[in-house]
């Protein structure tokens, strides 16, 4: 039931760039991940970017703009506003949505949904491909607990979710409207509630994945959680899919987090893929943000091209290639499973002719 393959990878459909790639020529990111605000008006439990500190800094929204058409213009598809911050709190987020998807590169945001009210709505989905809310828990007691918020964002949360599924049926518009929770002890038992709320706001879909621990994170209370109790939820969950909604319940990412278990044994995947944060810090992974190992540059001190085709960003790979050792990455960082694919084709099995 998992359409939008969440729970996997679409490396697969972009063909020529593979291509391009083993055959180790150049190649720009598929996939920008970007951070338009550093500061957020929750402070979630299991936040795993405690450690950037909340800074109060905004991305240029003239500097994206002109970045934004180089972006284009080298290929780049993808651009997910999300990061180290709430992306709402920038007063330039539509314009700046408005501004990537004029240039033909899709995008996608990812918000905590207490700002998106009606007015931001109206702007944003006409120019998404999806939108997806992070609210973890299915009370608002639990949520004020968890998202370290006052109880009645969650009211709020809700009815920006249910005017923003209105606008969408209203205006046609073809985007997904998403929720997300990430299952940790103090929500498991509000999980099927979630559900049967996600289900009443006709919202496409509700995921449902697990803590992933960040290395430089302040907090280590879930970094020791397991998974395995929480399995039977996913049979409750498959219950309630239709074809209008679907639960996506990621217990193959939560059997590798209790497995700690990689196929591969490098990082492959950093040419796909890139992360900006609010400073304008161009970085080779989320998981290293403040690593200067990592960092490439900045768009505010020089052009995506040059950065990305700069000495440091080939520093950045070769110690990768040569040092990185991956049991210090995050277990189910974002590309895992784009590490796994790349890694088989690297080193395929025997009998791969007989298809």
């Amino acid at each position: 039931m998992d359409k939008y393959k969440i729970d996997n990878h679409k490396l697969n459909y972009h063909i020529p760039v593979l291509n391009n790639w083993l055959n180790n020529e150049k190649i720009y990111p598929i996939y920008i991940e970007v951070s338009p605000s550093g500061i957020c008006n929750h402070r979630c439990t299991f936040c795993a970017l405690d450690f950037m500190e909340y800074q109060k800094r905004f991305l240029d929204p003239n500097v994206f703009e002109k970045c934004v058409r180089e972006m284009s213009q080298l290929g780049i598809k993808s651009i997910m506003f999300a990061g180290e911050g709430e992306p709402l709190l920038h007063k330039h987020i539509s314009e700046m949505i408005l501004s990537t998807k004029k240039t033909g590169i899709d995008v996608a945001l990812t918000t905590n949904g207490v700002l998106l009210n009606e007015c931001l709505s109206e702007k944003i989905l006409p120019n998404v491909e999806w939108v997806k809310v992070s609210i973890n828990a299915g009370t608002k007691k639990t949520y004020s607990i968890i998202h370290q918020t006052k109880e009645n964002d969650f009211e709020k949360v809700i009815n920006n979710i249910k005017k923003a599924v209105l606008i969408k049926k209203e205006q046609q518009y073809s985007c997904a409207i998403g929720m997300q929770l990430i299952l940790i002890p103090e929500n498991h038992e509000e999980v099927i509630l979630l559900a049967q709320k996600a289900k009443d706001l006709s919202v496409d879909y509700l995921v449902i994945k697990p803590y992933s621990h960040h290395y430089s994170s302040k907090t280590n209370k879930y970094e020791k959680l397991t998974y395995k109790s929480f399995y039977y939820l996913s049979e409750k969950l498959e219950s309630m899919n239709t074809n209008e909604f679907n639960v996506i319940f990621r217990i193959n990412t939560m059997k590798k987090w209790d497995e700690n278990e990689r196929t591969h044994k490098k990082c492959l995947a950093l040419p796909f893929w890139s992360y900006i944060d609010a400073g304008g810090n161009v970085w080779g992974c989320s998981a290293y943000l403040q690593n200067e190992r990592f960092r490439y540059g900045n768009i505010n001190d020089d052009s995506f091209k040059n950065i990305w085709d700069g000495e440091k960003r080939m520093n950045s790979l070769r110690w990768v290639e040569n040092n990185l050792n991956i049991e210090h990455c995050r277990t189910n960082c974002r590309m895992d499973n784009v590490n796994k694919y790349l890694w088989d084709l690297k080193h395929p099995p025997p009998h791969v002719n007989f298809i």
